[in-house]
């Protein structure tokens, strides 16, 4: 909860001096005068709320920056709405709510007219970001306006996780669409974790004068037990010996939450240096915070110009060098489809399109409608091979099956398909190199974000198990799930974290429980009673199970609705695969004769024939 110097209606309304328009001018794509003052008026916004942010964005490439001071402007301007202390808790909840249903309004609408929500709109557009993920920290902003208590560590980190993340993630896609992805490694994500937790724990420690008097004290009560006596000081305003130990111990552990030395390893070189430079400012922060001493609780510390200056000073020569080295990707020309999910499911149903045609103008073949399989599922297999017959990384191979997973999409539709399942990650792909885990897990989550799947009339769901995956992963897509939960087309199912063993397992936990709870009578227990506790319940049996790559084997996949399959095994490997497979699978299950255990229709007529 910041509250730092908050501007008036006024104030956003002024523009700058022609000074500091020319770096806004040269690189916004319109010269609307409108839009320009509103990214002026977006950077000044940041600028007064936090001098920090501001040098960070700095160091952002020139094209990055106005959608930098966007997304800033607008997490600013509702955390000024729920802070102001002119209202009661009820109202201000109301003022969140009101600017973010009137933000909704605006992504439908491509514009605003108020000019912090206008500037946000057109990064999204021209960005293609999708701002929907941004409705749980809107939502803990909202909330925030009754005040804050948390009872230990995990519920202010879950705070902590739902303000903040989702912001920075849309920084992060932000890089990626301009070209220098920054990359998060899997086996570094608790890092990434604890870096927030530093960032906002650095903040509250800076922020105690202003936020005591409000009577906010944002310290778990699991930190502040450990020193009797502290929260009484705290709230009365006393700088005594357990305050001192308190702070001295909170500004150690952000320091310690801070320090990730190999957070950035594996990152594009600009987007490493953001970085670094936010953990160096945010350590000189920490540094003015412990020399700050009784005076932290009358008025908010800040480093000195000295030490600022030795930080940004190099940073901003390395930023320059090594973004003058990258040939970075221009903002993409606006598209308000992309928008839409964040507004309604009905304004979502009309930007709705077809799949893409294929590139050669292959169409599918006819199959009757009582020879089509309703459920076909799909193990992409071959990708780690095919890229090593190249002299390709094997995370080269998982980035050229993707067009493979769109293309199966696209003839899945074309063809009338119910139901799709693809197999893309098992619980066994954890023994794999972690830079194949991560370009696998990654290529996943940006298809969820990015891809061209978004606007097709495509219901996706998710089938694993949460452990082990990164949170931005699941949060995606658990999403993706409410999304498009009202999409009638396509049902897609990606297995992700899946194993069929485990699913069984878990599915057998469930009943015993229901067992157990006397919802079930266990002498009665029958294949239905076992199917209702599956994660998907309405999951129909597999009628083809297709493997590509040449192996013949079900890997552990849908054990329980595959057990009539019908099993197709094809050589090529998955990144050379195009819908006209798919086709060909299906055409081949429509000649096969589907007996489920009962004798062949031909068989039985021959007998009767013979008996008379």
């Amino acid at each position: 909860m910041r509250t730092t110097t908050q501007l008036t209606t006024a104030d956003r309304k002024a523009a700058l001096p022609a000074q500091q328009r020319r770096p806004i001018a040269r690189s916004l794509p319109s010269e609307a005068p409108d839009l320009r003052a509103a990214y002026r008026l977006c950077r000044r916004t940041t600028r007064v709320h936090d001098t920090g942010i501001y040098a960070l964005i700095r160091l952002m490439p020139a094209v990055l920056r106005p959608a930098g001071w966007a997304l800033w402007a607008a997490a600013s301007v509702l955390d000024d709405l729920a802070d102001q202390r002119d209202a009661q808790p009820a109202e201000r909840e109301a003022r969140v709510e009101a600017w973010t249903r009137a933000l909704q309004d605006d992504l439908a609408a491509g514009t605003s007219t108020d000019p912090v929500r206008h500037a946000l709109v057109d990064t999204a557009l021209r960005w293609h970001l999708d701002l929907s993920s941004l409705q749980g920290a809107m939502t803990s902003t909202r909330d925030d306006a009754r005040g804050r208590r948390f009872a230990d560590w995990d519920q202010w980190r879950a705070w902590c996780t739902e303000a903040v993340v989702p912001w920075v993630d849309q920084l992060r896609h932000l890089f990626e669409q301009a070209g220098a992805p920054m990359t998060l490694r899997l086996d570094r994500h608790k890092d990434y974790a604890q870096f927030v937790d530093g960032a906002r724990l650095t903040d509250i420690l800076t922020d105690l004068s202003t936020d005591l008097p409000q009577g906010d004290l944002l310290l778990p009560h699991e930190a502040l037990v450990a020193f009797p006596g502290v929260e009484d000081d705290l709230r009365q305003g006393r700088w005594s010996p357990a305050t001192a130990a308190l702070i001295g111990e909170m500004t150690a552990l952000a320091r310690q939450w801070l320090t990730q030395p190999t957070m950035t390893r594996g990152m594009h070189p600009g987007a490493s240096i953001v970085l670094d430079t936010a953990a160096c400012l945010m350590r000189a922060q920490l540094d003015a915070v412990d020399a700050a001493g009784p005076a932290l609780l009358k008025r908010a510390p800040r480093p000195t110009l000295v030490a600022r200056a030795r930080i940004l000073a190099p940073a901003r020569l390395r930023a320059h060098l090594a973004w003058s080295l990258t040939p970075l990707t221009a903002p993409g020309p606006r598209r308000p489809s992309a928008l839409l999910s964040a507004v309604s499911p009905a304004a979502e149903s009309t930007a709705l399109r077809p799949p893409l045609p294929h590139p050669g103008g292959a169409r599918p073949p006819q199959i009757p409608a009582d020879r089509m399989p309703a459920h076909v599922a799909v193990i992409m297999d071959g990708n780690g091979r095919w890229a090593n017959q190249r002299g390709l990384p094997r995370p080269d191979g998982h980035r050229a099956g993707g067009p493979a997973v769109h293309e199966m999409i696209y003839g899945a539709l074309e063809i009338g398909l119910p139901h799709l399942t693809l197999y893309a990650f098992s619980t066994e792909n954890w023994k794999r190199d972690t830079d194949e885990i991560t370009t696998i897990l990654d290529a996943i989550r940006h298809d969820l974000d990015e891809g061209p799947l978004r606007d097709l009339d495509v219901r996706q769901r998710w089938l694993g198990h949460p452990d082990k995956l990164p949170d931005e992963l699941v949060h995606a897509l658990r999403r993706e799930e409410h999304r498009t939960r009202n999409r009638t087309g396509l049902t897609l199912t990606v297995c992700i974290n899946y194993g069929g063993r485990d699913e069984i397992t878990r599915t057998a936990a469930a009943l015993a429980q229901a067992v157990r709870a006397g919802d079930i009578d266990p002498r009665f227990i029958g294949e239905d009673d076992f199917a209702r506790h599956l994660p998907h319940p309405d999951m129909p049996d597999v009628d083809l199970l297709w493997r590509t790559g040449g192996e013949h084997r079900t890997s552990n996949f849908l054990p329980w609705h595959a057990t009539y399959a019908e099993l197709h095994f094809t050589p090529r490997y998955w990144p050379d695969v195009d819908r006209r497979d798919l086709w060909q699978a299906i055409t081949a299950y429509s000649r096969r004769q589907r007996r489920h255990g009962a004798t062949p229709l031909t068989t039985t007529r021959s007998t009767a024939q013979a008996s008379r």
